[in-house]
C-alpha cells in the first residue's frame, strides 16, 4: 500500500522559521481561505494573500529548504512572514505542482484574444495603475517619438523617478528602486534600436541624479547600488556604441572614478580601455599623472581624512593599470611606497614584492614596518608574513626572534601557536613563564577581559589541566572559557567539571526558554557520565525541587 507522498514544505521547518506566534497566524490565514495560488511550479509557488491589503508572496525551495518573500512590511522588518505561512499550508494542501494554476490559465486565455481587445484591456488597467501607465508610456515613447521628444520626457521621467522628498525610509527603498529601475529600463533600449548617443546623454543625467538620492535613502539592503551599477552598464554599453570623442570622454570618466562619492566607477580606465583608445588612455594618464603629484607622500603615524584617502586609492589605482600595462614594476612598487603610514601599507607593500618576486625586498619592507611601529601593538599579519619569508629561507632563528618581540609586546594565542611551532618545548615554557610573570603584573581582572584567560588557552592547549585549574582559582576566568576548560578536562578533573556544568545548569533555567531547557538538559546528561548514580539523582531531585515552577523544563527534566 503506498503512503501519503510527504508534503510539500516540511510543517516543523515552517514553525522554526517563523516561531510558534507568526505560525499559528499562518495557520489562521490558511484554514480561512485567504490565499489564492496563482502558480505552482517545480521550485517556485506564487500566490496573492489577503489580509489588512493586498500581498504578493512567492515562495521557493521544498522540504525543510524553504525561503521567499512577500510583499508585506513584516517580512520587511522580520523576516518569515505569516503571509508565506499560510501560501506554504496551502500549497501542502493543493499537493504536488501539476502546472495548472492561475497564471497559465490566463496566459491560455490571452492568447485567443484579439489585438484590439487586449489593447484596450492593458491601456484601462493603465489608467487604474500608475506604475504600468508610466512604463508603458516611456516604451511607447521611446519607440515612437523624434529624439528631442524622447529626450525630453525620459529625462522629465528619471528625474520624477529619482526624487526622493528629502529622505525615503526603509520600508519604501525597494519601492522607490523599482520606480527608477523601471526608467532605466527604456534608457537601455536605446542602445540596440540605434540611438547610444541619447541613451549616453540620458544615462548621465541618471547617474547625476541617483548619486545625489542615494545619500537621501535608509539604504540598507543596497538598491542604491545596484541601480548606480546598472546605470553604469547602460552608459558603458552606450559608449561601445556612440564611440564619443575619447579626449572628452577620458575626462568625464577620470572624474566620476577619482571624484564620485560611490565607488560605481572604480577601475573606469580598464573597464572603458577599448571605448577610450590610445588617445583617450594617454588623456587618463596626464590626468591623473598631475593629480598625483599634488599627493604628499604619507609616513607612518600620519592620518588622513578619509576623503584624502579615497582620492589617493583610486588615483593609485589608475596609475598602477599604467604601469602594469607597461610592465613595469619599479612603477607599481613607487605607488605602494607613496604611502607607508601604517603597517597595513608595509604588508601590502611586502606582499606586493613577493608576488613580483623579489623577496628580498619583501623582507626588508615587511622587517621596516615592523621597526617602525614597534612601540604600537603588534600588527600579527605583518609578523606573520616576515617570520614565513624567514621560515622560506631557512631562518628559524630570526623568525622565532621576531615571534618573542611580538609576544612579548602582546601575547597571544596564535603567537604562541607560532612560537611553539619552531622553538618546542623550551618554548612552550619561557611563554608559560612571561605569561605567569605578566599576570602577576597586572591590574585585578576587568568586566571585558583578563590577562588570565590567554595563561589558561595556553595551558588548555598544552593538555596542563592542573596548572590551568589553578590558574582560574587563583585569578578567575571568563564563563566561556570555564566550560571549555571543563568540557576538556571531563576525565582527569571531573570535580572541577561538574560544578561548572553545575553551574551553567542553573544559569540556563534561570533564563528560561525551550532552547535553554534543552541546553541544560543535555548537560545534566553529560555529568551523569561523570559521576555515580546516587550523586547524579539527588542532583536532578534539587533541579525539581528549585526550579519546579519552569514547567516546560521539568516536563523535559521528567524524560
Amino acid at each position: 500500500m503506498t503512503g501519503r507522498p510527504p508534503p510539500r514544505f516540511d510543517g516543523d521547518a515552517l514553525r522554526r522559521l517563523a516561531g510558534d506566534a507568526v505560525f499559528a497566524r499562518g495557520l489562521a490565514y490558511h484554514q480561512a481561505g485567504q490565499v489564492t495560488i496563482l502558480m505552482a511550479g517545480p521550485d517556485r509557488v506564487v500566490a496573492r494573500v489577503t489580509g489588512s491589503e493586498l500581498y504578493h508572496v512567492v515562495l521557493t525551495g521544498g522540504g525543510t529548504r524553504i525561503g521567499g518573500e512577500c510583499s508585506c512590511p513584516a517580512f520587511e522588518d522580520r523576516g518569515f512572514c505569516k503571509h508565506l505561512v499560510a501560501t506554504a499550508l496551502t500549497a501542502n494542501d493543493a499537493g504536488p505542482a501539476t502546472g495548472d494554476d492561475a497564471l497559465e490559465r490566463i496566459r491560455i486565455h490571452l492568447r485567443g484574444r484579439d489585438a484590439d481587445s487586449l489593447v484596450a484591456m492593458i491601456v484601462d488597467l493603465a489608467e487604474r495603475d500608475d506604475r504600468l501607465f508610466r512604463r508603458l508610456d516611456m516604451e511607447a515613447t521611446s519607440a515612437a517619438e523624434d529624439e528631442k521628444t524622447v529626450l525630453s520626457r525620459l529625462r522629465k521621467a528619471i528625474t520624477d523617478a529619482t526624487r526622493t522628498g528629502g529622505f525615503v525610509h526603509y520600508r519604501e527603498a525597494a519601492s522607490w528602486a523599482d520606480d527608477v529601475e523601471s526608467v532605466l529600463d527604456p534608457v537601455a533600449g536605446l542602445v540596440p534600436t540605434g540611438r547610444p548617443a541619447l541613451a549616453l546623454r540620458l544615462i548621465d543625467h541618471a547617474l547625476d541624479r541617483i548619486e545625489k538620492a542615494v545619500g537621501e535613502i535608509d539604504d540598507s539592503d543596497g538598491h542604491g547600488t545596484v541601480l548606480l551599477n546598472r546605470a553604469r552598464d547602460i552608459h558603458l554599453a552606450a559608449c561601445r556604441a556612440a564611440r564619443p570623442e575619447p579626449v572628452a570622454l577620458a575626462r568625464d570618466l577620470f572624474a566620476r572614478e577619482v571624484e564620485g562619492e560611490w565607488d560605481t566607477f572604480d577601475g573606469a580606465v580598464e573597464l572603458y580601455a577599448e571605448v577610450l583608445g590610445e588617445s583617450g588612455l594617454a588623456q587618463y594618464r596626464r590626468l591623473a599623472a598631475e593629480a598625483w603629484q599634488k599627493i604628499p607622500p604619507r609616513i607612518a603615524g600620519e592620518r588622513g581624512t578619509d576623503d584624502f584617502a579615497s582620492v589617493q586609492r583610486r588615483l593609485a589605482g589608475i596609475l598602477d593599470f599604467f604601469a602594469e600595462r607597461d610592465g613595469d614594476v619599479d612603477a607599481r612598487i613607487g605607488l605602494r611606497t607613496h604611502d607607508l603610514s601604517s603597517p597595513w601599507r608595509y604588508l601590502e607593500l611586502a606582499r606586493f614584492c613577493l608576488a613580483a618576486g623579489r623577496e628580498a625586498d619583501a623582507l626588508r619592507h615587511a622587517e621596516d614596518g615592523l621597526w617602525l611601529f614597534e612601540d604600537d601593538p603588534p600588527d600579527e599579519r605583518l609578523v606573520g608574513f616576515a617570520v614565513d619569508l624567514h621560515l622560506g629561507t631557512g631562518q628559524p632563528g630570526a623568525a622565532e626572534a621576531l615571534l618573542w618581540r611580538a609576544f612579548e609586546r602582546q601575547p597571544s594565542l596564535d603567537l604562541y601557536h607560532r612560537l611553539r611551532g619552531i622553538g618546542g618545548e623550551p618554548a612552550r615554557d619561557r611563554a608559560i613563564t612571561a605569561l605567569r610573570d605578566r599576570l602577576a603584573k597586572s591590574p585585578p581582572r576587568t568586566r571585558w577581559s583578563s590577562p588570565a584567560d590567554l595563561l589558561i588557552r595556553v595551558l588548555m592547549a598544552e593538555s596542563l589541566f592542573t596548572e590551568a585549574w589553578g590558574v582560574v582559582r587563583d585569578h578567575g576566568a571568563g564563563g566561556g572559557l570555564k566550560e571549555m576548560l571543563a568540557r576538556a578536562s571531563e576525565t582527569t578533573h571531573p570535580r572541577e567539571a561538574l560544578a561548572v556544568h553545575a553551574a551553567r545548569i542553573d544559569q540556563l533555567v534561570e533564563a528560561g526558554g525551550n532552547p535553554n531547557y534543552e541546553e541544560a538538559c543535555k548537560l545534566i546528561a553529560r555529568m551523569g557520565a561523570l559521576r555515580g548514580a546516587d550523586e547524579q539523582t539527588a542532583h536532578v531531585l534539587d533541579l525539581k525541587t528549585r526550579f519546579k515552577a519552569k514547567r516546560n523544563f521539568m516536563k523535559l527534566l521528567g524524560k
